[in-house]
């Protein structure tokens, strides 16, 4: 079983407001008043006026996203978090193998990562994208992790996240339709 994510993680209501003018920008809800907004190629260029790039070698920790995040992107990220933290999360899995690579910004800076890992050998707190949660402010709560506990498995791509958003479904939606079949 595949995933891939390319999303930006933050307070609901901060991304709301710096999106609502945006024709590309799709806003999925996540547990604990957080969002996710998928990034796409349409989305980087409505932001930036330019089109994406994207890295040709596999990602490492010395270049940890697929994702180019240029100056004209990261100084839109750095605006937006001026209102409250941000984070950039990467993630592709395939049959038990990937990487997963996160940074959050916050007051307006690139304030830690981005952290890249493809072993996770370490405890799972420590998993970039798990960490950067904690950064943001994520709670414990009864799912495994950071990951899961803002509901981050509930999609298995970006395009799902995409569709997801634009069917206006919460984080809870697939518990919530195993709860109605018991």
């Amino acid at each position: 079983m595949s995933y891939q994510l390319s999303a930006i993680v933050a307070d609901a209501d901060l991304l709301r407001e710096e999106t609502r003018e945006l024709d590309h920008a799709v806003l999925a809800e996540l547990r604990q008043d957080f969002a996710l907004l998928p990034v796409t190629p349409q989305l980087v260029q409505e932001l930036t006026g330019t089109p994406p790039d994207y890295a040709i070698d596999e990602p490492d920790p010395e270049h940890p996203f697929t994702l180019v995040l240029s100056p004209a992107l990261t100084g839109v990220l750095a605006r937006w978090a001026q209102r409250g933290p941000l984070a950039y999360v990467e993630a592709e899995f395939a049959g038990g193998a990937g990487h997963q690579a996160a940074a959050v910004w916050m007051g307006g800076a690139l304030t830690w990562g981005p952290r890249f890992d493809a072993t996770f050998d370490g405890p799972r707190p420590d998993w970039p994208i798990n960490a950067a949660l904690v950064e943001l402010g994520a709670e414990p709560g009864q799912w495994i992790d950071p990951f899961a506990e803002l509901g981050l498995h509930v999609e298995r791509s970006t395009d799902g996240w995409l569709a997801h958003g634009r069917r206006g479904l919460s984080a809870d939606y697939w518990d919530e339709l195993v709860e109605d079949r018991q």
